[in-house]
């Protein structure tokens, strides 16, 4: 019963980009055929250099919900646009390829508050990460007063988008290269948006963002700034954010940041 009534109310694409690396696919496929509730379909929009993850999925059995796009792209933001071109669903959500669900009922969580809340158009939650050398949950709900702090712990990969958002709202930029989600969330703040005080997602810490974290907030500012202009509050919260990213990296930094996470709740 619980299926027939997700179908006649919302269809969930789940879209996932992938880039030569199978065995991280492989788990985020995993996660979502593992959910209690599956979803409409799974849109895999693969990139890859080589065939390794075509031939996997075209010589081993699929689920129905399951297809796939396999050819060269642009980049992230590209590949994110064709998932969402080729998705189907009233329902978007982008699960990066290594990402995977935090339990085997989110998509049945998401999928229960989008059907009460109709007038919803977008959700974030909370997402398992690494911070500081140990694991956490962060989220906080999106505040557009507080855009000039960058992402602000809103992660893109709890993200859940009505697909309708999209064409108002306009894709993914293909001229930005890491803060493609934040400009994204710049052009969704009058949006009807809420916060599901959930954990949604364990985060993969591998990707173009944890990596270039300092260009990552750098950018952040430059798109901020496109959109609502010259704004010293943004280049001091950068500049507080490189000071945080030093001090986490270091042993006294980490200390600190555990007695925080463990005692200063």
């Amino acid at each position: 019963m619980k299926w027939a009534y997700f179908y006649n109310m919302e269809q969930l694409s789940v879209i996932t980009i992938s880039f030569n690396n199978l065995k991280e696919l492989q788990q985020t496929c995993d996660s979502v055929d593992n959910q209690t509730l599956p979803p409409f379909e799974h849109c895999i929009i693969d990139g890859s250099s080589n065939n390794e993850i075509s031939e996997w999925l075209s010589n081993t059995v699929q689920p129905v919900y399951r297809k796939w796009l396999c050819e060269r792209d642009k980049g992230i933001s590209d590949a994110f646009n064709k998932g969402i071109k080729l998705a189907s669903g009233s329902l978007i959500h982008l699960l990066n390829s290594a990402d995977i669900y935090y339990s085997n009922s989110v998509i049945e969580t998401v999928a229960n508050y989008f059907n009460q809340n109709a007038q919803t158009q977008w959700i974030s939650g909370n997402i398992y990460m690494k911070r500081g050398g140990m694991w956490v949950h962060v989220g906080v709900p999106f505040d557009p007063k507080q855009l000039y702090k960058g992402m602000r712990a809103v992660s893109h990969p709890t993200w859940f988008v009505r697909k309708e958002v999209y064409e108002l709202v306009g894709h993914f930029s293909i001229d930005i290269k890491i803060a493609m989600d934040y400009d994204l969330m710049c052009r969704l703040k009058g949006e009807g948006y809420a916060y599901l005080n959930e954990t949604l997602i364990k985060f993969d810490d591998s990707g173009v963002s944890t990596n270039q974290y300092l260009n990552s907030i750098q950018e952040n500012t430059k798109v901020y700034e496109s959109y609502f202009g010259y704004s010293i509050a943004a280049r001091i919260w950068q500049f507080r954010l490189r000071i945080l990213y030093y001090l986490l990296k270091s042993s006294f930094g980490k200390f600190l940041y555990f007695i925080k996470a463990n005692y200063l709740k």
